[in-house]
């Protein structure tokens, strides 16, 4: 059975682990199909962050789902999916083999459709928009971080799982999909219809640029997603920068919403010599924690800007380097996701997500459902994907007048 950590919507590390075993009384012999549901329930069983499972008794529940008809995979995965559903944990899921494929996809390469993370509101149980990936249709259609998908091809998303929201946006590129949203941003929000055109996702997660348009070169490096690569693309382009000869750096965590753990920590040692990235907790209260010694890439003054789409991984590095005082965030509060993702391979190909630890800042903030909130606080109205670091973004330019200003790096300091 292969086992995978992540971090974020949708977020993820990948390891192995031993397979998991379950208990088998000698008089009973099971079918295939209640052997998958019975080692369905053993792995929440011995990882599952809360052990009060919802304040529910979890043996019992086990002999209450062993004991349904379970003739077909089909009425297996169903049975997983109530018994998983009882927790009320929206990212502890089933991942069907379709879906379990597209998740690794998306970490890994890239794929087809309209370029959307997306979350379950725990308080409205809708399907809410993490970001957009930058340049993708939804962007492009003017889709934003929190905004509410209602209803997809005309099914309603309240009666669809997370994942089968996200299945049926990808597809063949040139197809279309019609979306009903609802906007986070307007007091009495209608609903409209977007009918968007799936395209090539491109998961290249950096994009740097030199900024000369001040006395000191500044590096921008924006990263939309902690991809497999992430980490080596980001070391790439500062090492260009570098080369350019950039004395200062801008580090733009918008709109991502995060990814392979793993990436986050690589990323964070890459600008921190010393300190605590994060701390881990599972469900006996341990702590475990991340930390770096190693060399960093640059030791230039550093700005991060952040958004509500700035979400999981992307808070982990976000926390890092301002509780360890390397950098000052400018921008918005953060979307607050601080809960572990662990990915548990099934024999048939299928998959489980079990939610399995959570995360607190060096300094021991919890900022799931509350975000880390930037010293230099820039709200703006939204803006196209071809105006990031421009004129127009603000953020930008408040981020560009902090790292260049020794004077405002002080007072923004003596907030830390």
């Amino acid at each position: 059975m292969v086992k995978k950590v992540f971090s974020s919507a949708l977020l993820f590390l990948f390891c192995f682990a031993c397979s998991f075993s379950y208990y088998v009384p000698e008089a009973q012999a099971f079918t295939e199909e209640q052997k998958l549901l019975l080692q369905s329930w053993r792995i929440v069983n011995q990882s599952y962050l809360y052990d009060t499972f919802n304040h529910l008794y979890w043996w019992k529940l086990r002999e209450k789902y062993v004991k349904k008809p379970l003739r077909d995979r089909e009425e297996t995965y169903t049975a997983i999916e109530d018994m998983l559903g009882t927790l009320g944990d929206p990212f502890t899921r089933l991942l069907r083999p379709e879906q379990y494929r597209s998740l690794q996809v998306n970490t890994s390469g890239e794929l087809s459709g309209v370029g959307l993370q997306i979350n379950i509101n725990p308080q409205t149980k809708l399907i809410e928009v993490i970001s957009p990936l930058a340049g993708s249709p939804a962007e492009a259609a003017g889709i934003e971080p929190r905004d509410s998908i209602l209803e997809i091809d005309g099914v309603s998303t309240k009666s669809i799982t997370l994942d089968e929201a996200a299945a049926k946006m990808r597809g063949k590129i040139g197809t279309k999909v019609s979306l009903r949203v609802q906007s986070s941003q307007e007091k009495n929000p209608k609903p409209r219809t977007l009918n968007i055109i799936r395209d090539r996702i491109s998961l290249n997660p950096v994009y740097t640029a030199l900024d000369t348009s001040t006395e000191q070169k500044v590096g921008y490096v924006r990263l939309n997603q902690f991809s497999a690569n992430a980490a080596k693309e980001i070391a790439h382009g500062v090492s260009n920068l570098e080369q350019q000869g950039a004395e200062a750096y801008i580090l733009d965590l918008r709109n991502n919403p995060g990814g392979l753990l793993q990436a986050g920590i690589e990323i964070a040692r890459m600008w921190l010599d010393d300190g605590t990235i994060v701390y881990t907790v599972n469900r006996q209260g341990a702590l475990g924690s991340f930390d770096s010694t190693s060399e960093v890439l640059t030791t230039d003054p550093l700005v991060v800007l952040v958004n509500q789409g700035t979400a999981s991984a992307s808070e982990i590095l976000a926390g890092a380097l301002q509780d360890n005082e390397r950098a000052l965030l400018v921008g918005e509060k953060t979307f607050g996701k601080g809960l572990i993702q662990s990915l548990f391979e099934l024999p048939d190909g299928s998959g489980l997500a079990i939610t399995v630890a959570k995360y607190e800042t060096p300094n021991h903030t919890d900022i799931n459902k509350l975000g880390i909130m930037p010293d230099d606080v820039i709200s703006q109205q939204p803006i196209t994907y071809a105006q990031i670091a421009s004129e127009a973004d603000e953020q930008y330019q408040e981020a560009l007048k902090v790292v260049t200003s020794k004077d405002n790096i002080l007072a923004l300091n003596s907030k830390l």
